[in-house]
């Protein structure tokens, strides 16, 4: 055998024994052992305590915070000059914007300003509708008394139970040259309590009102999905204002749990019962019957909606199915409630919370 062929064979056989080994690595590992350790292990810290430690945190750069945000009063003449001309300014950028948009909503005199804090697990958009009517309505009294002397005495030109009635009004065209506007004010627009397609749409729908201007912040990276073309260039008309901050989300942050938190029964007990103090006794019942019927089906995916109603209507706790709806959409928003479909295809209600959990939830709505 001559020197290359050795050589050729040397090789051949280091590349024979390298797949070998690796092939073997592979077979080792699959057939080993696997962890067992899940990420519901991990001995996170109890919410409280974690907040009290963030709460004592060394604030840093708060002078280069505090000349960031006062620089943007530079901008107030140009935002005012796009409000007056039909546009609704969205501030976005890392931090948090609460400061600065309050402090350039007071600096609108010539306006009244509704603020709605869309960081807060709940917003109610009707009534939010029926404050900004009778802002309106405040306005134009004023100055028809300015202009003639005396305050009508006639009653509310809108009904305040229809939606369309209170839209139709906020949009009903300037009298006598007067140009009464309300500003609404949202801080996060795209949170919790806004973010669904028809609290939305209604927001658009507000926005186009030709008495209604709208100033809001954005935090979440995929904000703009909430919009349609329609809704960005002629509802809302958006003049898009890039105003970094790097301010803490102090108050924002306080509504929602923090990530490194314990989330175990007892959190859950805690958050679910200050939610369900907020709601009516009916609604407790109803979330209670559901409660019940789960921990005595725990097999089951869920309780179907029928029969929760057929309960609830037979305890004299709803009076209709519109009713049960509205408890369920308050259920849902606060995300105690969820629906999944069972076998059969049916749409069935469950809780989201661990028996030992629920089964506290259940006797502290019972006392």
């Amino acid at each position: 055998m001559s020197q290359n062929e050795s050589h050729a064979a040397q090789i051949e056989e280091e590349e024979f024994e390298f797949s070998r080994n690796y092939f073997l690595s592979k077979e080792l590992g699959s057939s080993a052992k696997k962890s067992t350790r899940k990420l519901a292990d991990l001995d996170l810290v109890d919410e409280q305590e974690l907040r009290e430690a963030a709460a004592n945190l060394e604030p840093t750069h708060e002078k280069e915070v505090k000349a960031l945000i006062t620089s943007y009063k530079d901008s107030y003449a140009e935002w005012t000059f796009a409000l007056r001309g039909g546009f609704g300014l969205l501030m976005y950028g890392f931090g948090s914007k609460k400061v600065l948009i309050e402090d350039f909503a007071s600096s609108l005199t010539e306006y009244s300003v509704l603020v709605i804090n869309g960081y807060l697990q709940s917003v109610n958009l009707k009534q939010v509708m029926i404050t900004l009517a009778e802002l309106l309505w405040d306005q134009l009294k004023l100055h028809k008394k300015t202009s003639m002397g005396t305050i009508s005495k006639s009653h509310q030109p809108f009904n305040t139970q229809s939606m369309d009635d209170l839209l139709v009004f906020l949009d009903s065209p300037p009298v006598q040259d007067n140009d009464s506007v309300v500003c609404v004010v949202i801080h996060n627009i795209d949170g919790p309590a806004l973010r669904d397609s028809e609290t939305q749409e209604y927001l658009a729908r507000i926005a186009a009102c030709s008495h209604i201007r709208i100033v809001a912040s954005i935090d979440h990276v995929n904000a703009p999905l909430l919009w349609d073309k329609k809704m960005v260039h002629t509802q809302f008309n958006w003049y898009w204002c890039h105003v970094p901050t790097f301010a803490p989300y102090k108050v924002e942050g306080m509504f929602h749990p923090l990530i490194l938190a314990h989330g175990g029964s007892g959190q859950s007990v805690k958050t679910a019962s200050i939610v369900l103090q907020s709601l009516t006794p009916n609604a407790q019942s109803v979330f209670k019957v559901l409660a019940e019927h789960q921990l005595a089906h725990p097999d089951e995916e869920g309780m179907p909606i029928n029969a929760l109603y057929t309960i609830c209507r037979e305890r004299f706790l709803v009076s209709s199915q519109a009713t049960l709806n509205s408890h369920l959409t308050e259920f849902k928003d606060h995300e105690l409630v969820k629906t999944r479909r069972d076998s059969d295809g049916q749409d069935c209600l469950f809780i989201p919370i661990m028996k030992d959990a629920l089964e506290k939830i259940v006797q502290e709505i019972g006392q």
